[in-house]
């Protein structure tokens, strides 16, 4: 089964962009400079920042419909982000080297599909998954931390 994993869009984040930190913090936005690679995951590239690259660390409502699952948790967005294009049938480094809780919804937004994979283990997780024809997308998040990380659709 065909997938697409794609990223936030870094329209929604770019009045961030040259902001101080004094600024960010009055929208509860936390300043960090990437000091280790991997360690800081954005959100938008799905890759993770480079060593000394500025990143914020906010708030995101990953799922923001009016259901029992909405939601919202802490992201980084890498300052100056630029869109990622979607991984086509794969899954970005960022994703796959970490362990993922993947969540499947059907088109009303509830929870129909749910578990945890790492590595090798995630594509076809994704491809079984969207073998129910109910599951519309499904949500990924980092499972330690609980961050949200990507949303596959069907390819």
């Amino acid at each position: 089964m065909a997938f697409f994993i794609s990223g936030l869009k870094s329209n929604e984040f770019e009045a961030l962009n040259g902001q101080s930190e004094e600024q960010l913090a009055e929208c509860n936005v936390v300043v960090y400079v990437a000091d280790e690679k991997p360690g800081f995951p954005c959100r938008v590239t799905l890759d993770d920042a480079e060593v000394g690259e500025r990143v914020f660390l906010l708030n995101y409502a990953y799922q923001p419909n009016d259901t029992p699952y909405k939601a919202s948790h802490a992201i980084f967005v890498r300052e100056n982000a630029a869109d990622a294009m979607p991984y086509e049938n794969e899954v970005p480094v960022s994703l796959s080297s970490r362990l993922l809780s993947l969540r499947g919804f059907d088109a009303n937004h509830m929870m129909i599909e749910a578990d945890i994979a790492q590595g090798a283990d995630i594509k076809p997780m994704l491809e079984g998954f969207f073998e129910n024809p109910d599951v519309s997308y499904i949500q990924m998040h980092y499972a330690r931390r609980g961050c949200f990380a990507a949303v596959a659709h069907r390819g």
